[in-house]
């Protein structure tokens, strides 16, 4: 990417992120709402069916992987209100790098799934999990939680300008539900019916999950997974990536 396109997109970054201190209340309920699922699945629900060993140590990991797989609402919301709103159309009509109102969306969504992360590491620590990996393992697992994000915000900024409409967002948003709770957040493969727990298995959140309780040093890693996890995000990019600049391009057409 040329100098000229990311000084563009930092632009646009630097847009996105004004909005967090016009809307501080969007920024706090996405950090609150995965720190609730948490706080429920931990306490209230309980659950840990398959799990050998302590489940806070298995369940704040899969709580993780879940955390960056929800929440892409608030950025397919606010990408089609600029495009229902003509801001997309002004941006196109500025000489600016092609994509670069796209990249500053992401952008911002990655720093706050930043802090979605050290909130959820903070609460996790504070209800007695701990990492067993040491600090080396927390940051590979870090990076395979964003790089999972980031995969799945792709795959919502294409929706999102696909569906076209604010209203649309919630029937979309609905797809990404499958993905979280048909994985291994809460339950291992094994407890579950056959069929099951190979569809868990293969999904992609599920490698991502099993990829950070091995780095974590928690139980239900399995170190042949870590490829997968990178594998898989970056399969998801090559698609959805692309096709969301082409759809950008095409708007003005």
């Amino acid at each position: 990417m040329s100098t000229y396109a990311l000084t563009d997109s930092w632009t646009m970054t630097r847009r996105e992120l004004a909005h967090w201190a016009r809307q501080p209340v969007r920024v706090l309920v996405g950090l609150v709402f995965p720190v609730m699922l948490l706080l429920m699945f931990g306490y209230l629900v309980g659950g840990g069916r398959g799990v050998e060993g302590e489940y806070v140590d298995y369940l704040v990991p899969g709580m993780l992987a879940l955390t960056m797989a929800f929440g892409l609402e608030a950025t397919m919301i606010a990408v089609t209100q600029d495009l229902n709103k003509g801001v997309i159309d002004r941006f196109r009509s500025m000489p600016m790098a092609n994509g670069a109102v796209l990249v500053g969306r992401s952008a911002a969504d990655m720093l706050q799934s930043v802090l979605s992360l050290a909130a959820m590491i903070g609460v996790g620590h504070a209800i007695g999990w701990r990492v067993h990996g040491g600090v080396g393992g927390l940051l590979a697992a870090v990076g395979l939680l964003l790089l999972f994000r980031f995969a799945m915000l792709w795959i919502g900024i294409h929706l999102a300008m696909v569906a076209g409409k604010p209203e649309m967002v919630q029937a979309v948003q609905i797809l990404v539900w499958p993905v979280g709770f048909l994985s291994n957040a809460f339950a291992t493969p094994d407890s579950m019916p056959g069929w099951l727990g190979t569809v868990v298995d293969w999904n992609p959140m599920s490698q991502t999950a099993t990829a950070v309780r091995d780095q974590l040093g928690g139980p239900g890693g399995e170190p042949g997974h870590v490829g997968a996890a990178v594998l898989w995000p970056l399969a998801l990019l090559a698609v959805f990536f692309p096709l969301a600049v082409r759809r950008f391009g095409a708007l003005s057409r």
